[in-house]
């Protein structure tokens, strides 16, 4: 049994950390939040040790180091920005790190991280959840085993729904979430690179608070891509179903079903960690590059090979205005 700390408690991600660590058999001996509503801790781990502030929090972990409880993993789900803070915390404190995505906001970062993981000895792992999703696995054996010279052409479309809280939040603010290319879209970046090869092409259309669209060439693939958190983006046969997000990918004209299988897809990321083949630095490494150009690039506007969803206006909030 190993012992673990959980850094951004009352994140709405963690709670899949929770149940991860649970699942695996595991122990949460202490967790840190500068908000207190983390309730939810109560449902797996109610004896563990819970922190508001970072100081006292990382008086207890250097503590345990000396007994029984020292921590062996430290879980972080914190805001996009303090996450290699909280990884250099964590091998430093003798753990390993176990990191939500975006790993972090820029390329240099991973450079810096390569040098805390050679000076202490431990590891970071990122959560990398769809390459364990068993519809991107069968594609990425379906190409692999596919024509050799053969180039795809995809549609990628993901638009989940987002209220006015988005904006005002941590979420909204771009030095500290990295945009809505790194926050909603990273985890997407990385299973195409991690499909179809090395990225040769990126080009971005539109680039707003709301919505982005480029296009991305891959050593196997053309994609063009089209993200979105504006309800009104979605088409109107899925609203009517009473639905708030809408995926798809649109691979050759055949659309690639992945809607389901993602609930346990945490765990099944804790399972391969524990067993030592998790998803580290390099792994990570393509994603945050296409994620930094995408934020500094000079959108080109609808001209060329454009995803379809980017002629489609939006309303501005006043917020924006």
């Amino acid at each position: 049994m190993k012992n673990f700390a959980i850094i951004g408690l009352g994140g709405y991600i963690a709670v899949r950390h929770l149940k991860a660590i649970a699942e695996t058999g595991n122990r949460l001996v202490s967790a840190l939040d500068k908000n207190d509503s983390v309730g939810i801790i109560d449902g797996h781990f109610p004896n563990a040790d819970f922190f508001t502030e970072f100081e006292r929090f990382e008086r207890h972990v250097d503590k345990l180091k000396r007994t029984e409880d020292r921590i062996d993993y430290v879980s972080i789900c914190t805001p996009n920005y303090l996450h290699d803070s909280h990884i250099r915390f964590a091998l430093r404190q003798g753990a390993d790190a176990i990191c939500e995505k975006p790993l972090v906001l820029n390329p240099w970062n991973i450079d810096a991280l390569a040098e805390v993981e050679k000076e202490t000895g431990h590891k970071l792992y990122n959560i990398l959840q769809l390459r364990l999703h068993p519809a991107i696995i069968a594609l990425r054996d379906r190409i692999a085993n596919g024509p050799k010279d053969k180039i795809y052409d995809l549609d990628l479309t993901y638009i989940t729904s987002r209220g006015h809280w988005y904006f005002a939040s941590w979420k909204g603010d771009e030095s500290k979430s990295g945009g809505i290319a790194t926050n909603i879209g990273v985890h997407f970046y990385d299973m195409l690179s991690w499909v179809f090869g090395p990225v040769q092409k990126n080009v971005v259309h539109v680039y707003e608070p709301k919505r982005a669209a480029g296009y991305l060439e891959f050593e196997r693939a053309r994609v063009r891509w089209y993200l979105s958190v504006d309800y009104n983006a979605i088409p109107d046969e899925i609203k009517a179903k009473g639905m708030r997000t809408y995926r798809s990918i649109m691979m050759d004209g055949e659309e690639i079903e992945f809607s389901e299988g993602f609930t346990d897809l945490h765990t099944r990321s804790y399972q391969e960690i524990l067993k030592g083949n998790g998803f580290g630095l390099q792994d990570a490494q393509q994603s945050i590059q296409i994620v930094s150009e995408i934020r500094n690039a000079k959108p080109l506007g609808l001209v060329g090979d454009y995803h379809p969803f980017a002629k489609k206006p939006i309303e501005f909030h006043p917020f924006f205005k």
